[in-house]
């Protein structure tokens, strides 16, 4: 996430609240920008790593376009402290911030609806696994993910920062409410046993499903620390037409840190962390 692309000042002397585009940032947001790329960079290549080495492209598919997704957060990160010196960077930075609001957050949805599909809908999941239609869902993701990139160029250069909020804010509500759908549904599917289930199979099925919805439920509450208060942020912008610092602050910091769960997790689904045994 770029704080140069919507680092917002409101003019007092104005009645109309004028709205300045700045591209400064403080000593704390440099080092939030810092941290996500000198930890980022090497924790997600080495997920991509894991990924084509050891768990196979083909089972992971989603996994590995995230991961993918978060290099270019991280380099968003680079180019925006980059920026500070060298302002031609500027414009590299805002493309690149398009990945942190609408490609990390798709690719998890991808994540969570194919585990939700495996859970509930395994019939239609195995339709669907072959690789051939993963990589037409990732690239029709990726094809959303830079339009929306391109599109934040467009409306941050000219101006338009009250439709730049709808366009921040309304994705990130439409992604967190299918990861609360694919949440509560593998979670109804808990309570309802498969037919034909008995026994050790019931509990190991039982078992599958823990982890599915486990693995959900913390992609879902990530996503709500992360993005949540930059939802407000959008959404108190667009009613109000003032800008919360603090509120982007927090956000700032939920960012960063929040944005290490979900490779964190896929390190201690293959046991890839000291004293972390392999589940």
């Amino acid at each position: 996430m770029n704080n140069s692309t919507v680092n917002l000042t409101l003019s007092e002397s104005s009645t109309n609240s004028t709205i300045l585009f700045v591209g400064q940032i403080s000593f704390m947001e440099v080092s939030l920008l810092s941290i996500n790329l000198l930890f980022g960079l090497p924790l997600h290549s080495y997920v991509i790593w894991l990924i084509v080495t050891e768990a196979g492209i083909s089972s992971d598919f989603f996994s590995l376009n995230l991961s993918v997704c978060e290099i270019g957060v991280c380099l968003d990160s680079l180019f925006t402290i980059l920026s500070l010196w060298f302002s031609s960077l500027e414009i590299l930075a805002l493309l690149l911030s398009g990945l942190g609001i609408t490609g990390r957050p798709l690719f998890q949805c991808m994540i969570c609806f194919e585990r939700y599909l495996a859970v509930v809908h395994p019939v239609t999941f195995l339709k669907f696994r072959p690789l051939r239609y993963r990589a037409i869902f990732s690239t029709a993701g990726w094809i959303i993910s830079l339009g929306f990139c391109f599109s934040c160029i467009f409306l941050l250069v000219s101006y338009k920062m009250y439709v730049y909020a709808w366009f921040f804010s309304v994705p990130l509500v439409i992604f967190l409410s299918i990861k609360l759908f694919c949440c509560v549904a593998v979670l109804r599917a808990l309570k309802q046993p498969g037919p034909g289930e008995r026994g050790r199979e019931r509990e190991d099925e039982n078992l599958r499903k823990k982890r599915v919805f486990h693995h959900i439920l913390i992609i879902t509450v990530t996503m709500i620390i992360i993005y949540i208060p930059f939802t407000l942020t959008g959404f108190i912008f667009i009613f109000t037409n003032h800008y919360v610092p603090a509120l982007w602050l927090v956000g700032m910091i939920s960012y960063t840190l929040a944005a290490f769960v979900q490779p964190v997790l896929y390190l201690l689904r293959y046991g890839k962390i000291p004293c972390f045994p392999k589940p």
